[in-house]
């Protein structure tokens, strides 16, 4: 079968990501049921960890063992992209180990080094431009948790807050789906032109429209899903004074911000989160709030994305081919070494 990555959802149209959607949604009412099936027996996955993750670790990990695979984690340290060997020869040697890589690297081109020269499918657990899993996770919290009476292309969407990689893969993945997004922030901290032409692009053939603005009040007056991240990410430790005082408090999601959207809308983070920053505990902790669903949906995601890359280029044998080859090796061994096995018994 064809070799496929999931790296940006821009590389898939609409019903290719439904239909992602829809087996992400199966296999959780499996799992739900405790009938999750055994769908990659055997399958070994390589996971690549420039920085550490609680979420991506744990639901890849947790994942593929319930499918009937197993993973290998290479924490930060362990293995040198592109330092100590090239990217492409760690690529291609892991490549004949495993039959999936999962990597989380700092940069977005390294990401497309190991896609470049992989021989397995490789899935993106975030970079420094996107973060394709999480937002495939949040969508099917969207649904879960969809108002009333609304379907999919109905639905708004506001993120508050930085232009962060979840922004970047949100806005795209919203658009592609024809739904209606909005980003709050002040000016500096805006979308880039470049992603928001992605995303234009993107509603002219889905029918979903995007815009940004820097009032968060009118942004989130008929949300139905509020979103917000970190104010900022690894390397910008030294503009945290600033960054909080651009944001701080117009843009902070609390409960007076909260109670300006309908009543019907949710809050959404994708963790971790600094509390009592970009969003209060008031809010978090809120009935509105679904964190902890989109959370646990990580998991579920991730069985999808591996089950739909890894499933279709498993090579099944056959129960007789299995028993041709168990003889044709005991009979080696017995050969060599029938004289020591009758020996010791």
């Amino acid at each position: 079968m064809e070799l496929k990555h999931f790296i940006d959802t821009q590389d898939f149209s609409k019903e290719e990501l439904l239909d992602l959607i829809e087996l992400i949604r199966m296999i959780k009412k499996a799992d739900k049921q405790g009938a999750t099936p055994q769908l990659l027996e055997d399958v070994s996955m390589a996971m690549l960890f420039e920085e550490p993750s609680t979420r991506t670790r744990i639901s890849f990990e947790v994942g593929i063992t319930e499918l009937g695979g197993h993973a290998l984690y290479l924490k930060p340290g362990e293995i040198h992209l592109g330092v100590r060997e090239s990217l492409a020869d760690t690529a291609k040697v892991v490549s004949r180990y495993v039959d999936v890589i999962m990597a989380r690297t700092l940069r977005h081109e390294t990401m497309l080094g190991l896609v470049k020269h992989a021989t397995v499918p490789v899935i993106n657990g975030l970079t420094d431009y996107n973060h394709p899993t999480q937002v495939v996770c949040d969508v099917l919290t969207m649904i879960e948790h969809a108002p009333t009476g609304k379907k999919l292309e109905d639905f708004k969407v506001t993120f508050v807050g930085d232009a962060t990689n979840v922004l970047s893969s949100l806005m795209l993945i919203c658009t592609r789906l024809g739904m209606n997004f909005t980003q709050a922030a002040p000016k500096r901290y805006q979308a880039p032109a470049h992603w928001l032409e992605w995303a234009r692009e993107n509603c002219k053939t889905s029918g979903g429209s995007v815009r940004v603005t820097d009032d968060p009040v009118e942004a989130v007056k008929n949300a139905d899903f509020i979103y917000t991240d970190l104010w900022w990410w690894v390397g910008q430790e030294a503009e945290i004074p600033q960054r909080k005082a651009a944001f701080m408090p117009d843009y902070q999601v609390n409960m007076d911000l909260l109670k300006k959207a309908p009543a019907h809308c949710k809050f959404m983070h994708c963790l971790p989160a600094s509390r009592g920053v970009e969003a209060t505990d008031e809010v978090m902790d809120s009935p509105q709030s679904v964190i902890y669903d989109q959370a646990e949906n990580r998991l579920h995601t991730e069985k999808g994305l591996l089950v739909w890359l890894v499933y279709p280029r498993l090579k099944r044998a056959t129960k007789e081919q299995k028993m041709v080859h168990a003889s044709q090796i005991q009979d080696f061994l017995e050969s060599r070494f029938s004289e020591v096995v009758h020996r010791n018994l």
